[in-house]
């Protein structure tokens, strides 16, 4: 049974003391790479690749198709296993300790369809973004 998200004052008091899993997707077409922007909380600003928090109880595949739904409002198919991206900066600030695992994935919907205001294709990566997915992403193949 999948567990709904938690309230944010408990998401933050478990999550500064253990690793927190998330899946990240890599979608990419000739646009460029899908990238969205964190519109709040300590990353407020970056660019990022799509991803978020894998619940208690969900698989890592139904994660990824839930993220590109919920946060893209995109329909997705996950494809094969990219690797996994640690983020030392977040822990360095003292934010909490993710570790992402990173899908190709593929749209589903037209790749020109619209987006939202907070998503955008890249064909150069964007200054503001961070240093962990930036050296993820400029060791893959566009």
């Amino acid at each position: 049974m999948l567990v709904p998200p938690l309230p944010q004052e408990e998401f933050e008091a478990i999550f500064a003391r253990v690793p927190r899993l998330t899946v990240e997707l890599v979608i990419s077409s000739t646009e460029g790479r899908l990238l969205s922007l964190r519109d709040g909380g300590p990353c407020h600003g970056l660019w990022h690749l799509p991803g978020g928090t894998v619940r208690y109880g969900e698989a890592l595949v139904d994660a990824a198709v839930r993220i590109g739904t919920d946060e893209l409002g995109l329909k997705i198919e996950v494809g094969e296993l990219l690797g996994y991206i640690e983020y030392p900066s977040h822990l360095e600030q003292g934010i909490d300790w993710p570790v992402g695992i990173a899908f190709s994935s593929s749209l589903l919907n037209d790749p020109g369809a619209a987006l939202g205001d907070h998503c955008r294709w890249f064909m150069e990566l964007p200054p503001a973004m961070h240093e962990e997915q930036r050296d993820f992403l400029e060791n893959l193949p566009l």
